[in-house]
């Protein structure tokens, strides 16, 4: 994958998001959201591109079955990263990427990484930090909550106000897709800023989980 397939200029035209017939039924639907049950390798060739792609893929460090996530049901989908293929087809279904746990990833080299101050102690055994690779142009920006101050339905639930903070920083989107939606953080925070998402997530459990949180009318970010 060349640098210039992935980074992408900061002028760019909205795109709305675009009804395709071969597409499956969705799982939900609502004004603003759309969520398919599926592996999102069946889903993304019938996309159209979407002005951002925001998402959080698994990074293949298994880390579903640490033993400080007991409270989660122990699953394999974390037990080894997606392809370079896959990787690079999420980058290109948007004008823009943010990719967290893009260092995980054969990505190019960036000049603007998302920081995610956990506010975790030195010496606690799980990372102080988490960083999204992205193709948006600027300076590397940092965010900073406390993983402790708000509640996990899933093993690497990012928190809504991260990923309104993340839409924030990309060019007033129209459009966002989440491949890799889990338990529907990013679109959560796409319909509480009134923008068009589609999110995909192959397990069925977190797909209930993000309906959950989708139905909500008002959720404090």
């Amino acid at each position: 994958m060349s640098e210039d397939d992935l980074k992408r200029g900061e002028d760019i035209e909205a795109t709305p998001i675009l009804k395709n017939p071969r597409l499956p039924t969705p799982y939900y639907q609502d004004d603003y959201v759309t969520l398919y049950h599926a592996d999102c390798r069946e889903i993304l060739p019938l996309l159209e591109p979407v002005d951002l792609v925001l998402t959080d893929p698994p990074y293949g460090i298994g880390i579903a079955s640490n033993p400080v996530r007991q409270k989660h049901e122990r699953k394999d989908w974390d037990n080894a990263p997606p392809d370079c293929s896959l990787i690079e087809l999420v980058v290109k279904a948007g004008k823009q990427a943010i990719i967290w746990g893009g260092n995980y990833f054969a990505l190019p080299p960036s000049q603007c990484f998302f920081i995610w101050d956990k506010q975790q102690p030195e010496n606690f055994s799980l990372a102080m930090v988490e960083m999204a690779w992205t193709n948006i142009k600027g300076p590397a920006k940092m965010f900073r909550k406390s993983v402790l101050s708000y509640k996990k339905e899933h093993p690497t639930q990012k928190p809504v106000s991260l990923m309104s903070w993340c839409i924030g920083k990309s060019n007033n989107p129209l459009s966002i897709l989440d491949p890799f939606a889990g338990s529907g953080s990013t679109l959560r925070a796409a319909k509480d800023m009134g923008i068009k998402a589609i999110g995909i997530e192959r397990e069925k459990q977190y797909c209930e989980v993000a309906v959950k949180r989708l139905r909500q009318e008002v959720l404090s970010l």
